[in-house]
């Protein structure tokens, strides 16, 4: 049987009252927190902000990757791969 630990955190009075309503609040705040942890940049790892070593990495796949917007509707900020091999034509593939 896995082991549970009680985890708790401050919230202001307005958001304390917001998760007093919800019938399970512990499944609620687990399912917001892993879906938080699943979304974070496997870059910054969330903090939003690159390490000098990261820039420099970033630098090296930048000249062949590039962020823009997808073009098949949703809008969403992806990257794309410009690097073509020598020999072959194509356009950017998105990832």
């Amino acid at each position: 049987m896995k082991k549970e630990s009680v985890v708790t955190f401050k919230a202001d009075e307005k958001l304390a009252e917001l998760l007093h309503t919800l019938p399970n609040r512990s499944e609620f705040i687990r399912k917001a927190l892993l879906e938080a942890l699943d979304s974070t940049c496997p870059l910054c790892q969330g903090s939003g902000i690159m390490t000098p070593a990261q820039r420099e990495h970033w630098k090296a796949f930048s000249r062949h990757h590039q962020v823009g917007r997808c073009g098949d509707g949703c809008g969403e900020t992806i990257l794309f791969c410009d690097y073509q091999e020598p020999g072959t034509s194509g356009n950017a593939k998105e990832f």
